[in-house]
């Protein structure tokens, strides 16, 4: 019988290598270090490549590829893997979510407890020869409140850590119910009220379009002159330029950082200089434990998927057989692109996820587009932390209610389908379709009948039914010479609230859409990625 390859190209803990090695099913080769012009030269021996985060899985490395059938991520991120060039290789591409999760989150209470009792400068103090007890004077945790941004597997560690030292908290996440936080002894929180009433603030949420600078000048304006910050998620998250003028005035306690905007950071990077700021180089997941969990988690995901026994922590497609394939494919895909979308427009914290199919989609099994399409809502929040196989786990997780209906009643359109989120202030319906060229469209948002392209750069907005304000969207992207590639506008009625979805070749800039938000008779804008 001859032996599928597998190659490992970052180095993985042994393991990991024993558990691919046992039965002797495969050929394991490990090849550190590879510049891609090598990678490419063998890339087409092997059925499964297993990386952490030295190798970058390019297209053009994917398409030397000729028998690779998975492609194994030791870490939490796929960001060295072209996930669209491996879809359309039809290589499953996965990764390991969860092995290390305590590691990052001793990490982040480690850092918690450093901040509050001075542990690192006190030690350099001890090590110059100087006792200075009184200069290193810090505080308790028990009693003080700690701000958690981001209740997914690590948050609600770090929470559970805090807990037991008497810590109340108080957390963010839009995409966790009150109940479900409630049952953990956690209370809900908007943004402000965590940032003015909390004495320890933990982010733990990804780095987005949507969280990049969610905490800058104004955000810490709001905080405490008491709070301290902690971030072991990911750079850029806060604004490091408002964190190290903070800092330097003593508007806050203090910080603690694992992760930066550029790594590694300059040696004269602001925030490096001050003794109110406990800094290390990314060592959340640096534990011999967490290389070991993220090895056996990869290992085995991959054997699983090589010998037709499940596939775990994909990030791009479900397995269909082929004939379910054919006819699933461009709804998994619109599903995803509906999910996206609709995931950006709500506001608040999301208690359901409602998806109702009609037509020929009944007569089939959708779990693959319900599971795109939950993928697609949850996308925008948590990032790499979510795809289309784990998605709908997360979403129970999270205590967010999930029905899926197959409808036999007489649809406006032939074969669809209805999204309907609900969250704590507020409903949102959106329709789907495929054109008659099997592209995804978007053809109704709540009342309102459109025929939007739901792909790339869009621009979202709601409007009352008034003249002047296509002319004045139409100027401002004219201004800011941002061109239109397709319009689309609708109405419920005559002088009611009118909706218009237009698709623009790049991004469009902060101070081009806070122009637009206040135009007189716009109600509400943003910018969406599908």
């Amino acid at each position: 019988m001859i032996k599928m390859k597998v190659l490992v190209s970052d180095k993985l803990a042994e393991e990991g290598l024993k558990i691919l090695r046992e039965g002797d099913v495969f050929e394991v080769d490990t090849k550190y270090d590879l510049k891609p012009e090598d990678l490419k030269k063998i890339i087409g021996e092997y059925d499964a490549l297993i990386v952490r985060s030295g190798t970058q899985v390019t297209e053009e490395i994917i398409e030397a590829a000729g028998k690779l059938k998975v492609i194994g991520r030791a870490g939490v991120g796929l960001d060295n893997v072209d996930l669209k060039a491996a879809t359309k290789k039809g290589i499953i591409a996965m990764n390991t979510p969860g092995g290390n999760t305590t590691s990052t989150a001793e990490h982040a209470f480690s850092l918690i407890m450093a901040l509050a009792r001075n542990i690192p400068q006190a030690h350099g103090s001890m090590k110059a020869g100087k006792w200075e007890r009184n200069k290193f004077q810090g505080v308790e945790l028990y009693g003080k409140t700690l701000g958690v941004i981001g209740l997914g597997r690590i948050g609600s560690t770090v929470a559970k850590f805090a807990q037991g030292f008497g810590m109340a908290i108080k957390a963010y996440d839009p995409f966790l119910s009150p109940e479900m936080a409630a049952k953990r002894g956690i209370t809900m929180s908007t943004l402000e009220d965590l940032f003015k009433n909390s004495d320890f603030i933990t982010i733990h949420v990804p780095k987005t379009d949507e969280t990049k600078g969610m905490i800058g000048e104004k955000q810490i304006d709001l905080m405490k002159k008491s709070v301290r910050l902690i971030n072991c998620a990911r750079g850029g998250i806060i604004d490091e330029a408002a964190l190290a003028k903070a800092l330097e005035t003593k508007r806050i306690a203090g910080a603690a950082l694992d992760v930066y905007d550029e790594e590694p950071p300059k040696p004269d990077l602001p925030v490096l200089k001050f003794d109110n700021c406990v800094t290390t180089p990314h060592l959340g997941a640096s534990t011999a434990e967490a290389q070991v969990n993220v090895a056996i988690e990869v290992a085995y995901s991959v054997r699983d998927a090589l010998l037709g026994k499940g596939i775990k922590n994909a990030a791009n497609f479900p397995s269909l057989d082929e004939e379910s394939f054919k006819v699933l494919e461009p709804y998994i895909d619109l599903g995803d692109k509906l999910g996206k979308f609709a995931g950006q427009l709500i506001n608040g914290g999301l208690k359901s996820i409602k998806i109702t199919y009609s037509g020929i989609l009944t007569k089939y099994n959708v779990m693959p587009v319900t599971m795109a399409i939950t993928h697609g809502v949850l996308k925008p929040i948590l990032a790499d932390n979510v795809n289309a196989i784990n998605s709908i786990d997360i979403a129970k997780e999270r205590g967010i209610d999930l029905q899926e209906i197959h409808s036999s009643a007489e649809e406006e359109f032939v074969n669809c389908v209805t999204l309907e989120l609900v969250t704590d202030k507020e409903r949102l319906a959106v329709l789907g379709t495929l054109s008659s060229n099997k592209k995804a469209r978007i053809v109704k948002i709540n009342n309102v009948y459109v025929e939007a392209v739901p792909s790339g750069n869009i621009l979202f907005i709601r409007n009352n039914d008034v003249p002047g304000i296509v002319g004045a969207v139409g100027t401002a992207l004219g201004n800011a010479k941002i061109n239109i590639a397709y319009i689309t506008f609708g109405r419920e009625k005559e002088g009611a609230t009118a909706v218009s979805v237009v698709n623009v070749d790049s991004d469009i800039p902060v101070d081009v859409l806070d122009g637009l938000k206040n135009t007189k008779g716009i109600q509400f804008v943003k910018m969406l990625k599908v």
